[in-house]
Order: C-alpha cells, then sequence, then structure tokens
C-alpha cells in the first residue's frame, strides 16, 4: 500500500487501535462470535441434509416422506369426517335470526351515519361555495 493510503504515522496507528478496540477489544468475544457463526451453519447443514434425505426418492422411486404424508392426509379426513358429524349438531345451534337481525342493525346504523357524513360535508362545500362567490362577486 503506498504511504498516501496508509495514512499518516501515529495518528493512522491510533485510529487504527481504536477501531479494533471497538470491534472485538477481547479475543473471548471474538471466539464466541465465531462458534456462533459455526454453530448456526452446523445447524443449517443438519436441516439441509435432513431436508433432502427426506424429499429426495429412494432407489424404489418412493419418498421416505410419503408414508408420512399418506398419514397426515387419513387422519386429517377422520378428523374432518368428525368435524363433520358433530358440527351440524353445532350449527343447528347457532342463533341464524339473531345473527341476521344485528347485522341488518349494523348496516342500518353504518348506513344512516354515511348519510349524515355526505349530507354535513354537502353543506358545508355549499356554504364555501357560496362564500367563494360573495369574494368573486366583490
Amino acid at each position: 500500500m503506498s504511504e498516501k493510503h496508509r495514512g499518516s504515522g501515529r495518528a493512522g496507528a491510533a485510529g487504527e487501535g481504536r477501531a479494533r478496540a471497538r470491534v472485538g477489544g477481547s479475543g473471548a468475544g471474538m471466539r464466541d462470535a465465531q462458534m456462533d457463526l459455526v454453530t448456526a451453519a452446523l445447524i443449517g447443514l443438519a436441516v439441509g441434509v435432513s431436508a433432502t434425505l427426506l424429499l429426495r426418492r429412494g432407489p424404489r422411486g418412493v419418498r421416505p416422506i410419503g408414508p408420512v404424508v399418506c398419514a397426515a392426509a387419513r387422519a386429517g379426513q377422520r378428523g374432518a369426517r368428525w368435524v363433520r358429524d358433530r358440527g351440524e349438531d353445532a350449527w343447528d345451534r347457532v342463533p341464524h335470526d339473531e345473527i341476521a337481525d344485528q347485522v341488518q342493525d349494523y348496516a342500518r346504523s353504518a348506513r344512516k351515519a354515511i348519510d349524515r357524513a355526505v349530507h354535513d360535508e354537502l353543506r358545508t362545500l355549499r356554504r364555501a361555495l357560496r362564500a367563494q362567490a360573495r369574494r368573486v362577486a366583490r
């Protein structure tokens, strides 16, 4: 490196020392950070290898995870059947009329609030328009 890029003597060296002190300080902190990085890399490697082994096709053309997926699908179908059988009873207990009335009340009150807001806004705009017309007419 040329002298121009290195800095000037002692001031550059002092600045480098401060930068090193800020970055790591002790060797133990740096070792901990490196160990964390190595641990994360090893965990990522283990997850990647596991996923590859589960999702690859074996010598017979079957994926090792296939039986697990089939078992999960069967369990899901059984669960869906169970919910369907018990869901009909629960659906019969739902107060449909009360819900419909409440939703209609909400819609009605929302419609009224919107109508009031639009009416107030139109009134304000009309007043502003009249005031502007008076100012222009002068």
